[in-house]
């Protein structure tokens, strides 16, 4: 398998009762809302997942959620949807799981709700793939670009999209026709790490065109979607969609674009993440390079037109150097507050979830989930299949 890592998702090894209902509970909520829904991430992060599907369940909620949960509240098939996922080989990742890409999801927790109507944390990932999901998005690109794309969009996505991927780049992109697909198989082409962000579930291809392309992509990458198995992709999906693929990514490159194009939508949602956003120009007469042209002119989106200055622009971004020496740390040079509590909750031997961390330290599940993934840029803990633990033994 070519650079991946085999993951099992939840059957990796056996679950406690506690992690088994809440694994259930993450699964029925990911149904009942299907795609993001703020107001039901902030009743998560007060009250704790069983206790949040416990209240939806029985209807016991504020008045912002009762519309979201409404249609689908009394449809409790968690079970019967991991069955079905794990059939086609497939996982759900949730934020209990050190595949998790907390990190990356950080930016989307820090927006506003009121302001962002799909900018929320998703609740689970639905997977299908070899690879780890939290390592695969450690340095990537997205690429996105017009679905009726010409010869000239296709032979330049090609050749930036296969540099990166040939390079170590994860590749992602919607599987959409045009540039998407190109970006996809370019990836693919030279052996390299694509990731797909589906806006229905991952077991049901979309567009039904690329059923062969999104086979091979969970052959060798991953497949991945905010919703669960069945969902059917509706056009409002398309928008929250995109938030995800610049989410997973380190910057979002937009090869041909109309001026209304889709991919000004993922741009959008770059620039409120703090990724840099890049345009590749076309022929001035051309009209699917309007988008880019304009983005460039309004400072929207940076001017790039090979791998070299995708990487100069978007390299600096990610979280890690392939064999770069990891630093060792006292725990006293420079660790305070949440980020020192929740590293010496870690014990000198062996590793802990975050729910078992918030336990031993005190602090709310998302406070531990957000001090671990700056530990770990700084060197400090790592993650396995079996938790998170220190990446070394302090001097």
């Amino acid at each position: 398998m070519p650079g991946g890592v085999r993951v099992s998702g939840s059957r990796s090894r056996p679950a406690s009762g506690e992690a088994d209902a809440r694994r259930l509970a993450w699964v029925y909520l990911s149904r009942v809302v299907q795609g993001p829904c703020a107001p039901l991430s902030a009743l998560i992060d007060s009250a704790g997942v069983v206790e949040a599907a416990r209240a939806v369940r029985e209807c016991a909620l504020p008045e912002s959620l009762r519309g979201p949960t409404a249609q689908r509240r009394e449809i409790d098939v968690a079970a019967r949807d991991l069955e079905s996922i794990e059939r086609i080989g497939g996982r759900v990742v949730t934020p209990d799981d050190p595949e998790w890409p907390a990190w990356r999801m950080l930016g989307l927790g820090q927006l506003e709700p009121g302001r962002d109507r799909d900018g929320a944390v998703p609740l689970v990932l639905w997977v299908r793939g070899p690879r780890s999901l939290l390592e695969s998005s450690e340095r990537a690109l997205a690429v996105v670009g017009a679905r009726c794309s010409t010869g000239y969009g296709n032979r330049v996505t090609g050749e930036i999209a296969g540099d990166l991927a040939a390079q170590g780049w994860t590749i992602v992109s919607g599987a959409a026709f045009g540039i998407d697909s190109m970006a996809h198989r370019a990836a693919l082409a030279v052996e390299g790490s694509t990731i797909a962000v589906l806006a229905c579930g991952i077991d049901r291809p979309y567009p039904a065109q690329h059923e062969r392309l999104l086979a091979d992509i969970a052959e060798s990458g991953l497949v991945v979607s905010e919703y669960p198995p069945g969902a059917t992709a509706h056009k409002h999906q398309f928008l929250a969609r995109n938030r995800l693929i610049a989410a997973l990514a380190d910057g979002v490159l937009v090869v041909e674009a109309g001026l209304r194009s889709g991919a000004r939508n993922t741009v959008k949602w770059a620039r409120r993440l703090s990724r840099p956003a890049l345009a590749v120009p076309g022929p001035v007469t051309s009209v699917v390079s309007v988008g880019c042209h304009r983005m460039i002119r309004d400072g929207e989106a940076l001017l790039v037109t090979r791998a070299e200055e995708v990487v100069d622009e978007a390299g600096p971004l990610r979280l890690s150097l392939p064999g770069a020496a990891r630093p060792t740390y006292n725990l006293e040079d420079g660790l305070t507050g949440d980020e020192a509590l929740v590293f010496a909750a870690l014990p000198t031997a062996g590793s802990r979830v975050p729910l078992e961390l918030a336990q031993h330290c005190g602090l709310p599940l998302p406070t531990v989930r957000a001090a671990l993934p700056a530990l770990e840029l700084a060197g400090l803990v790592t993650a396995d299949e079996s938790g998170w633990r220190r990446a070394g033994h302090r001097r």
